[in-house]
């Protein structure tokens, strides 16, 4: 029986395999962390039970893009010429992504000699992203790859892939800086880079929260967060004329909507200093009033799993770190063996065990393949998939396509985590699949089995009283996101002209700490795509085709042409995809074939030599003509013309 099905190959992030003593560290793969920081002791909310406040889920999924082997030149932007911070009396910050979309959060704060930029996250692709084949969408670097001998760092505040998804892609681009971050944010970011082998070492320092260092001529202090994941920090960047003070994602920690004391500290003692501006989490501030909290998840999925009388099947994030491992010391306890399904949740747990979050009794773990040697009721499955994604283990299992599970009426699936935008569609499929199973279905919607990890707008509110910015700037999420955030605050009297909705690339500066400009030019913000092994800017014709061949199909003609006479020597093939079916439309393919015969000779008539580039150019638009003529679609027509 294989007693542990995690992956233990010793790789890059697994030489960092103890919790290091404080510290930080410069990363070289081969060479053991000298002085690498620990995270301190986890602060725990007011309940008994001692648990982290530290961690409740991301909505995001945990995958990697294959190594590139080349990468895109991109083209340069006709934009305005951006006027550069020319004195020590101004401080610019840009939110360079992030604040029209929900994903790839990156934002600059840039000073006359240095700039520091927070986070570079990716974003998953949707239909809305109008980007067929994509893999993902990564924050537009030109104005930092123009300026970075003034990057003096790159701060991660968590370990989310929308927050660490982009820096294999963009690291190199922006001279490969020194990172800052936290011990299990530097263990996950080290882990993905992994799988780009070909790219340079990352400079890795790991920081303790609270800790101050300096970059440049910046200092920058941190300090802790409450978010979906552990060891996730803010950011407050000394300036001449005061802090400015980046959130991160962030939740409060409270009791029916106060704020407990441990978590109200925090807060307090960043509202000690002379803050600037303050750039905070938007992504649920149209809900109103306080989140719900995660120790009340953390009771109903352990009734759920003591109630259990078959096999339980927990579908939630893989980033959800403390929930995972609550479930794992409770299937302990309880005396049930834990199945992993899914790459993702694998790889975190074996960052967990390495990052000492957590001690795995022996035996725990089960292979998949040994399910059958226990009771049914002694089994509890973590799986990836709660977003209904075609090939993740939980829509497998659904369809009957699992190796070793097969759903029955005595299975119960918990679905732990809310539904991405986006998603919705999918999550229904995989909703019905089980429901044909018979198999009961537990969601947020009908029990307390999760809650977001991003605080509703009472907590802003909360944030924005304790912390006492002059200035505010919401960031992260789409623009109603945005205007909700500043509805709240001016409703709980912020001064409306002291607010700034940004959008991508919007640049602000703030001038001798009194006077905040938003500025009618914008740095680059072209989409930076991910497309298979190339990095690029959005290459208009491809996705254009690829629209094309999605909504029209294609009809390719081939002909072969007598390169003396220009006659063809036979009639032309046709072969039609995502189009018609030619076997029941055998008129226009008649009448087609007509017209390519005359088309071609027609162009060709007195033509020596022969050029059959020009041919082509003229028979794809006569015959594009002709099949929108007859079947009102615009298919993509390719000719090729073969001269014998």
């Amino acid at each position: 029986m294989n007693s542990n099905p995690i992956n233990n190959n010793r790789s890059q992030s697994d030489r960092l395999n103890q919790r290091p003593p404080h510290g930080r560290t410069n990363y070289v793969p081969g060479n053991r962390p000298v002085g690498a920081t620990s995270s301190p002791n986890r602060k725990t909310s007011a309940g008994s039970n001692g648990r982290s406040r530290r961690n409740h889920p991301q909505k995001r999924r945990s995958t990697t893009a294959p190594a590139l082997t080349h990468r895109m030149t991109t083209t340069n932007e006709k934009n305005p010429v951006i006027p550069e911070v020319m004195d020590d009396d101004t401080v610019r910050v840009i939110p360079v992504s992030g604040v029209e979309e929900i994903g790839r959060n990156m934002i600059i704060v840039e000073t006359k000699d240095d700039i520091v930029v927070i986070d570079a996250g990716f974003q998953f692709v949707t239909e809305e992203s109008n980007a067929p084949g994509i893999n993902y969408i990564l924050p537009n670097t030109q104005y930092l790859e123009e300026r970075k001998h003034k990057i003096r760092a790159l701060i991660v505040t968590h370990g989310h892939l929308d927050h660490i998804g982009g820096i294999p892609f963009i690291i190199e681009r922006i001279g490969n800086p020194a990172i800052y971050t936290q011990y299990l944010t530097s263990l996950m970011i080290l882990k993905r880079q992994e799988e780009f082998p070909h790219i340079e070492p990352v400079n890795m320092n790991v920081i303790k929260e609270g800790e101050s260092f300096t970059v440049g001529k910046m200092r920058i202090k941190t300090f802790p967060v409450t978010h979906s994941i552990p060891d996730a920090m803010g950011v407050c960047v000394e300036t001449k004329h005061g802090d400015v003070v980046i959130t991160g994602d962030i939740k409060l920690v409270h009791e029916d909507g106060k704020v407990v004391v441990e978590e109200r500290a925090s807060w307090e003692k960043v509202g000690l200093n002379k803050n600037l501006v303050l750039l905070c989490d938007s992504t649920n501030a149209d809900r109103e009033g306080f989140s719900a909290s995660e120790e009340r998840v953390y009771e109903t999925l352990d009734n759920i799993i003591a109630s259990a009388t078959g096999r339980l099947i927990i579908g939630t994030f893989a980033s959800q770190f403390d929930r995972l491992i609550n479930i794992i010391k409770t299937c302990e306890k309880l005396g049930k063996k834990v199945v992993l399904e899914g790459r993702s949740i694998k790889t975190n747990i074996d960052i967990a065990i390495q990052a000492k979050l957590i001690e795995v009794q022996p035996h725990t773990f089960i292979s998949p393949s040994d399910i059958g040697d226990y009771p049914s009721d002694k089994i509890v499955i973590l799986s990836t998939g709660a977003q209904g994604e075609e090939f993740a283990a939980l829509m497998r299992m659904a369809t009957d396509k699992h190796k070793f599970v097969t759903l029955n009426e005595r299975d119960t699936v918990v679905l732990s985590s809310s539904i991405i935008p986006g998603n919705e569609i999918a999550v229904q499929k995989l909703k019905d699949n089980i429901y044909r199973k018979n198999v009961r279905v537990v969601n947020y919607k009908g029990s307390h089995v999760h809650s977001s990890g991003h605080g509703n707008a009472g907590e802003l509110v909360w944030i924005h009283q304790a912390v006492k910015p002059r200035f505010l700037i919401p960031v992260h999420g789409h623009h109603y996101h945005l205007k909700s955030h500043m509805y709240a605050a001016i409703e709980n009297g912020f001064p409306k002209e002291n607010i700034v909705v940004p959008d991508n690339g919007t640049i602000i500066d703030i001038k001798n700490g009194t006077e905040m400009i938003r500025h009618s030019i914008k740095i680059p913000t072209e989409m930076v795509l991910v497309d298979g092994f190339t990095v690029g800017t959005r290459q208009e014709v491809v996705l254009r085709d690829r629209l094309s061949l999605a909504q029209d199909g294609m009809f390719v003609i081939i002909a072969t042409v007598n390169n003396k006479t220009g006659k063809l020597r036979k009639s032309p093939d046709i072969i039609s995809r995502g189009f018609v079916y030619l076997r029941e439309n055998q008129q226009l393919l008649s009448e087609a074939r007509v017209l390519i015969k005359r088309t071609v000779e027609k162009h060709t008539e007195k033509m020596n030599p022969l050029d059959l580039d020009y041919v082509k150019d003229q028979l794809s638009d006569v015959v594009s003509g002709f099949l929108m003529q007859k079947t009102q679609k615009t298919p993509m027509v390719i000719p090729v013309l073969i001269g014998i």
